[in-house]
């Protein structure tokens, strides 16, 4: 037996899954970087996975123990050995983030908190491509697809990010990182089927035109099954997604580099259960990087992005984005490594309105300008190293923002590293922040535009890191944050208190310290284990009247943990298990839970390998996240089979 749709009074109303969760979500509820060959990635001890060359934090190449900053790897073999089939749950095993399925398609992810459906202070990358709408200033997850094959790593920040990255990048960055065109070669098919994941396909083809072109073609295509209403009733919102692309690589010469990759995708995510959403999309991306020496670069990258968002009720949004960025590292002398950039951003973002349900005007362009600069200072025989970093942008809606950063790190000895960091970051308006319009009649507004400002973010963080000789490896980072101009609803003048407006009238500040551990057992048994403790405490501003009391923009728990285990029990037979504990959120409540999956992987031949995985078995079913619209969903426990052949 299946529920009946709920009957809508208004047309709008069945529009409003994105938006309307964000307005009461805000809830008036109460470089190179791929040249780590990947199989020697796999060989890795976890002692020397902290000499892993990272991009995200200073965007040049340095290693995981000197980066002064809270930053997590997930390797294709944590992802492999999870047993995770999509881009969001992959996210699941940094312990750094916080991630919850809330139904079928949508998922909400943050870091450092203000998590929620929307959420809109994470900074989301693929390939160096800004995975990002100016509808509400967060990500679509329903549209992220890749074929976790090709993943090289993904690489998570945690802590403000704006002075490389810009606007966004409040509370981390995610940076994920495909491989390079030559360590795919040949022919990769992959198909699961099961009760949950109820089919997957993937065939990918990697060749080569010369000894310095290589590329790689893909298909993708899966179908995940409905979740379940908190009463066990079978919802509608099941999720099928289609998606191919290619990407050459060709360096023409021992300093040049260049990468051009493209993507197409048809989706049809339903949160709702109502009808599914007609979601398609295409993009493409050239990147060239130049080497002048080991310690002088310079990287030119431009990409394209076209989404289209049906929502099959009268309202449907068009976004084309054009981006380019230039980024130079240059070394002056033996003490100073300066690193500049500049970057312009246009995105021509156009709605089909409902009567009563508007982005006011329907096609807006937005531009973002920027320029970056940043020196590293070696002090002290090179174990004592500052940072001064500073961006300037200037965007549609509010102008100039500034964004520095001072970074300080000390190389305790040559296995620890301390480091401390003060950091300003910013979230600029989104259109539903400035431009959004919701009518209680043709000629009543209940929500009307604003004049809302950027949010703002004073960051302080200290870490430690270091490996012993046990190749244990610890990273512990301690944070507090403070917030102002962060979004509220304000009423209208009374008696009636309309029109509702966005404002910037809750500020406040969160605290948390963040620990990862990675440890050998034995040559065939490897652990990760993370925790993250977060405390948030948010007020009113004076004058302030925010409807919802300084509850909404989130909803997080106050700890979790991870633990992953691979053990290799014999030649060819391999055993993952992700056990995962996630506290209660307080506002919607929802129970701390705690789930296990377990994957099997058997290689039968060396071309072949089948794949058993169990999702979600410690129970039934549980509640992850309650969003305001639509309806809570509980994420059902699930297996699947996979079959990988390689040729």
């Amino acid at each position: 037996m299946k529920r009946q749709p709920h009957t809508r009074s208004v047309k709008w109303v069945r529009t409003a899954t994105p938006i309307l969760m964000c307005i009461f979500c805000i809830n008036v509820h109460p470089v190179k970087s791929q040249d780590l060959e990947v199989k020697k990635l796999k060989a890795l001890s976890m002692e020397e996975l902290m000499e892993i060359e990272v991009i995200s934090v200073s965007k040049r190449k340095e290693k995981i123990l000197e980066a002064a900053s809270a930053v997590q790897v997930i390797t294709y073999e944590d992802i492999r050995n999870s047993g995770v089939t999509s881009l969001p749950e992959a996210l699941t095993l940094a312990t750094n983030l916080q991630v919850a399925q809330v139904n079928a398609s949508q998922w909400a992810i943050s870091a450092r908190g203000f998590n929620n459906v929307l959420a809109n202070k994470l900074l989301v990358l693929i390939d160096g491509r800004v995975v990002y709408t100016p509808m509400y200033a967060g990500v679509f997850w329903d549209v992220q697809n890749l074929v976790l094959e090709d993943i090289e790593r993904i690489e998570v920040i945690s802590g403000p990010g704006g002075t490389m990255w810009g606007a966004n990048a409040v509370n981390g960055v995610i940076n994920i990182i495909t491989k390079n065109t030559r360590e795919t070669q040949g022919l990769y098919a992959e198909a699961a089927a099961g009760t949950e994941l109820r089919g997957l396909g993937s065939l990918r083809y990697g060749g080569k035109f010369s000894d310095k072109l290589s590329y790689r073609i893909y298909g993708t295509t899966f179908r995940r099954d409905n979740t379940m209403f908190r009463d066990s009733i079978e919802a509608t919102d099941d999720w099928q997604v289609a998606q191919t692309g290619l990407r050459l690589d060709w360096e023409p010469t021992a300093n040049d580099a260049v990468t051009f990759q493209s993507n197409f995708y048809d989706d049809r995510p339903d949160p709702d259960g109502d009808h599914p959403v007609v979601a398609s999309g295409s993009n493409a991306l050239a990147r060239w990087n130049h080497s002048v020496s080991e310690r002088s670069d310079v990287q030119l990258q431009m990409f394209y992005d076209k989404t289209w968002r049906d929502f099959r009720n009268g309202f449907a949004e068009k976004l084309h984005t054009y981006d380019i960025e230039g980024v130079s590292r240059l070394a002056l002398g033996k003490r100073h490594i300066l690193l500049y950039g500049l970057g312009f951003r246009m995105m021509d973002y156009n709605v089909r309105n409902l009567e009563l349900f508007a982005f006011k005007p329907a096609q807006k362009s937005l531009y973002l300008y920027n320029a970056f600069v940043q020196d590293e200072i070696s002090l002290a025989k090179e174990k004592l190293r500052l940072t001064l970093g500073l961006k300037v942008e200037r965007n549609t809606y509010t102008g100039f923002q500034y964004q520095p950063n001072v970074r300080l790190t000390w190389m305790a000895s040559p296995s620890q590293t301390v480091w401390f960091a003060v950091s300003r970051a910013v979230r600029n308006p989104a259109r539903i922040d400035r431009e959004f319009f919701l009518y209680l009649t043709p000629e009543l507004p209940f929500i009307a535009g604003s004049n809302f400002q950027s949010e703002k973010l004073i960051a302080y963080e200290l870490g430690w890191k270091a490996k012993t000789h046990y190749n244990l490896t610890v990273s512990v980072s301690a944070f507090y944050n403070r917030y102002d101009d962060i979004r509220s609803v304000e009423p209208g003048p009374p008696p009636f208190g309309i029109p509702v407006t966005f404002g910037n009238g809750v500020k406040g500040d969160t605290h948390g310290v963040e620990l990862f551990l990675t440890y050998p057992v034995t040559s065939s048994w490897k652990l990760r284990f993370g925790y993250t403790y977060l405390n948030k405490d948010l007020t009113l501003k004076p004058g302030s009247a925010d409807m919802n009391n300084g509850t909404a923009e989130s909803n997080d728990p106050n700890d979790q943990a991870l633990l992953q285990s691979t053990v290799q029990l014999f030649k060819g037979l391999r055993l993952g298990t992700v056990l995962r504990y996630v506290g209660r959120l307080p506002e919607p409540y929802v129970s701390e839970y705690a789930d296990l999956d377990v994957s099997i992987a058997l290689k039968v031949t060396r071309r072949i390998e089948l794949n058993v995985t169990g999702q979600n078995l410690l129970q039934d079913h549980h509640t992850e996240f309650i969003p305001d619209n639509p309806a809570p969903k509980d994420i059902e426990r699930g297996v699947y089979g996979k079959l990988i052949c390689r040729f």
